[in-house]
């Protein structure tokens, strides 16, 4: 009796370990701008209740070549803002990215998106001259330009870019983010990091594993 007891008792601390383990890998969900996290298990429900995701968009690439939407489909990606003439946090936040790029290199699924901010400056062939100089190789890392009002309007009302003002901002105002946006299969935001912060990104490599095993 106290056998079976004891086995019962027993199953029930493992079961418990285990929904404890299952619950501290899982991610939230952010559907509106000021980033709160909205932690979701069940799938119908997630569906019903997160209905932001990134718009369509088509921007050129350092090679010249369009990307648009179907370049994450299906895909993790991370996204950030940057310029190339910024001599503050921009560099630090490009190396940074490459820590994380470096570390999952081999994952052909993950996808890298840095938007200038300055696309009148940061044509293809000063983008692809940028990458060049931050021994940048991995394929799967596009920089993109195009108009200053698509990008911003993609920054903001799609990447949340912003946090704190999110899409209320002027258009017209200069767009300067430190953050990176994490984007799960299904083109919805899953983390915000501060790509300032070396030892943040050895969180978004986690989260970027752990959203791998998300069906």
């Amino acid at each position: 009796m106290y056998r079976i007891v004891f086995l019962l008792l027993s199953s029930l601390f493992i079961f418990s370990c285990a929904d404890k383990k299952i619950d501290s890998i899982e991610l939230p969900y952010y559907n509106e701008p000021d980033f709160t996290p909205m932690f979701i298990k069940n799938k119908l429900e997630v569906n019903q209740k997160i209905k932001h995701i990134i718009a369509d968009f088509s921007f050129l690439n350092q090679d010249s070549i369009f990307i648009n939407q179907k370049r994450i489909e299906g895909k993790i990606h991370v996204a950030n803002f940057i310029f190339t003439t910024c001599g503050s946090i921009c560099p630090v936040m490009t190396r940074n990215m490459k820590i994380v790029s470096d570390s999952l290199v081999s994952n052909k699924d993950l996808v890298f998106l840095s938007f200038s901010v300055t696309p009148w400056i940061d044509n293809p062939k000063i983008l692809k001259k940028y990458k060049e100089l931050n021994n940048i190789k991995n394929k799967n890392w596009e920089f993109l330009t195009g108009t200053k009002s698509a990008i911003y309007k993609l920054a903001r009302q799609s990447y949340f870019a912003e946090e704190d003002i999110g899409f209320s901002k002027d258009s017209t105002e200069f767009l300067h983010t430190e953050h990176f946006i994490l984007v799960d299969k299904a083109k919805r935001i899953r983390g915000i990091y501060n790509g300032t912060l070396t030892l943040e990104m050895q969180q978004l490599i986690d989260d970027i594993k752990t959203l791998e095993k998300e069906d």
